[in-house]
C-alpha cells in the first residue's frame, strides 16, 4: 500500500510547530488507508515527529537546500515523489507552504487542493474538505490525480501524540530540476513581536475603528495582559493604511488564524477578514456598532467604545492573572 508523505517545515534550523500538524493529518489519512507515514525534512533532524505518528523520517540533504531556496526544495521533493509510491502528499498552507506546494504540483503536472481543513477516506478513495466563498461554505472534493497533493490549513488538525518506532534515514537530495539565475543571499528578521500571528494560541486584532497608529497601545495593552502566547493582528484596512506591517494582517489576503481565543477590536467584520479568523475557538468582538457583521460570528460581543472597554478588560485580565 502506498504511504502518505508529510512535508515538514523548518525555521532557523528547527522544526516549525505546524510540522506536527502535517504529520497528524498524514497519520489520520494513513490509518484510514491502512498504510504508513513518511516525513520529508531538510534543515532539521525531525526525530521528534515520530511522537506524532511518523513511521519513517527521511532527511534530504544537498548543498542547495539552504533556507529560502524554495526552488531547490521543490525539485528535491518532486524527485522524491516521482521515485516513490505515495497515496498523498501533505504540505502546510503557511506562507512558506503556499510558496512551495504550487511549485511541486507544477513539476509533477498534478492538481493541488489548498487550505484543506479535514481529510477522510471512503469507498471512493480520498475525500477532503476545504472552505469556499470566503469561508461561508465547505466543499468536499475528491482528488482525481495520484498522488493527491494537499496543503492543510494551520491550527486545524489536532496534534495528539501517536508514538511510533520510526526509522531515520539521511538521503542525498536530487535538486537538478531547479531553475538557475538567482540565489538568496540572506534574511533579515522582522522587528516586533516574537509570536507569529498564524501560530499564536491567542490573537488580539485591531481595526480601522482605532482611528490611527498612535492608538495601537490599546490593543497592545490587551495583548500584554493576556501573556506571552498572545500575538497582535490587524485588519486589511489597517495594513493598507500603513499602520501595521503586512505580517500581522488577518484575512483572505493576509494570514489565516485559528487560535483558541480571538479578540476583534474595532473591526467591523468584512468578509475578507472573517475568512481568515472565523474558525477560531472563541471569538470576542468589541465594536461601537451593534449591527457590525463581526457580531454575527462572535461568541461574545461587547457593544461599546474600544477606548473605554479594552483598557478595562485588560486591567481585569491582568488582575486575574496576578491573583
Amino acid at each position: 500500500m502506498a504511504d502518505v508523505l508529510a512535508v515538514a517545515e523548518t525555521k532557523s534550523e528547527a522544526l516549525a510547530g505546524v510540522s506536527r500538524e502535517v504529520v497528524a493529518a498524514a497519520r489520520k489519512m494513513a490509518d484510514e488507508l491502512g498504510c504508513g507515514v513518511e516525513v520529508a525534512v531538510t534543515g532539521a533532524p525531525g526525530d521528534e515527529l515520530a511522537s506524532f505518528g511518523a513511521d519513517r523520517i527521511v532527511r534530504l540533504v544537498d548543498g542547495d537546500l539552504r533556507p529560502g531556496q524554495v526552488d531547490a526544495w521543490a525539485a528535491a521533493l518532486a524527485s522524491r515523489i516521482r521515485a516513490g509510491d505515495y497515496a498523498a502528499v501533505i504540505i502546510a498552507a503557511t506562507a512558506s507552504g503556499k510558496d512551495l506546494a504550487p511549485r511541486v504540483a507544477a513539476k509533477l503536472g498534478t492538481s493541488l487542493l489548498t487550505d484543506v481543513t479535514d481529510v477522510a477516506v471512503d469507498a471512493g478513495g480520498i475525500l477532503v474538505t476545504r472552505p469556499v466563498f470566503a469561508g461561508k461554505a465547505l466543499a468536499q472534493v475528491r482528488p482525481l490525480s495520484a498522488p493527491a497533493l494537499l496543503s492543510i490549513r494551520p491550527n486545524v488538525f489536532p496534534t495528539a501524540e501517536s508514538p511510533r518506532d520510526a526509522t531515520l534515514e539521511t538521503v542525498a537530495a536530487d535538486t537538478s530540476d531547479r531553475p538557475s539565475g538567482y540565489r538568496v543571499v540572506g534574511f533579515e528578521a522582522s522587528r516586533g513581536a516574537s509570536v507569529d500571528v498564524s501560530e499564536a494560541t491567542v490573537v488580539v486584532s485591531g481595526g480601522r475603528g482605532l482611528k490611527g497608529p498612535e492608538n495601537w497601545h490599546v490593543v497592545e495593552g490587551l495583548r500584554d495582559a493576556l501573556g506571552e502566547s498572545a500575538a497582535l493582528g490587524a485588519s486589511r484596512a489597517v495594513v493598507d493604511a500603513g499602520w501595521r506591517p503586512h505580517s500581522e494582517q488577518v484575512g483572505q489576503t493576509g494570514k489565516t488564524v485559528t487560535p483558541k481565543l480571538y479578540f476583534a477590536v474595532a473591526i467591523s467584520g468584512a468578509i475578507q477578514h472573517l475568512a481568515g479568523m472565523r474558525t477560531s475557538g472563541v471569538i470576542v468582538a468589541v465594536n461601537r456598532d451593534a449591527d457590525a457583521p463581526i457580531f454575527g460570528v462572535a461568541d461574545y460581543g461587547i457593544v461599546g467604545d474600544a477606548f473605554e472597554v479594552v483598557p478595562t478588560l485588560a486591567a481585569a485580565i491582568r488582575e486575574l492573572r496576578e491573583g
